[in-house]
């Protein structure tokens, strides 16, 4: 099955480009020219990852990630025309999975969404370890799914794969850059603060349903998952 990519930009040439390449990927493309074209997509559903451009008018696209993080963890690429760091965390901390800087080859911006979707596939998932615990938490990786005492914990793509990568090494400590690797795929650049706000996005998600403080920072080191009695 064909995935179905959602492309939000007010420029028509940036959108037709992308679309274009998208198609010629072997992917579907779902054009919208504002952010209420965006959500009217998004509500018909059918939608693997949506590509928004943050400076739409009306409604821009961050905007439209946090209404749609209401309701989904779908994966959202953020496109940007401002290499401005407080946007890309301020894009991460309310639910964005990535980041593109225009200009931006549409190659680099193809390998960010095939990176994303293969980490957001439910194939080849592995019977034995599809699911990884830690005393309360459960994480499902067949349904892509977290919960803390059966409560559903909304956390995005590369979130999960975060803490599906620290979860699966109990103590043991990943880097930034390995993290990076797990999430993102081999070979893709993202800043240091990029997994900080992402982990720093994932405590707060795991707080606000009652876990304690199970992710340990390791000065100069990386993180670690010590659940121990705040999970159980």
């Amino acid at each position: 099955m064909k995935h179905s990519i959602l492309v939000a930009d007010d420029e028509p040439n940036i959108r037709d480009v992308i679309c274009f390449a998208i198609e010629r990927a072997g992917m579907v493309p779902l054009p919208a020219r504002n952010g209420k074209e965006a959500m009217m997509a998004f509500h018909r559903g059918g939608v693997d990852l949506a590509v928004l451009d943050i400076g739409m008018p009306e409604m821009d696209g961050l905007e439209v990630c946090r209404l749609m993080r209401k309701t989904s963890s779908l994966p959202i690429l953020f496109l940007s025309a401002r290499d401005e760091e407080i946007d890309r965390v301020l894009g991460l901390e309310i639910g964005g999975d990535d980041y593109v800087t225009k200009p931006f080859s549409t190659r680099e911006l193809l390998a960010r969404i095939t990176a994303i979707l293969k980490r957001t596939g439910k194939l080849g998932v592995d019977e034995d370890t599809a699911h990884l615990s830690a005393g309360r938490l459960l994480l499902d990786r067949a349904g892509r799914a977290v919960t803390f005492d059966g409560a559903l914990i909304a956390l995005t793509a590369i979130e999960f794969l975060i803490l599906e990568a620290l979860l699966a090494r109990p103590g043991w400590v990943l880097s930034r850059e390995q993290l990076m690797e797990k999430a993102y795929g081999p070979g893709t650049f993202v800043a240091d603060r990029t997994i900080d706000s992402h982990i720093r996005n994932i405590r707060a998600k795991l707080t606000g349903v009652g876990s304690g403080p199970v992710i340990c920072t390791v000065h100069g080191a990386g993180f670690k998952f010590d659940g121990g009695k705040d999970t159980a």
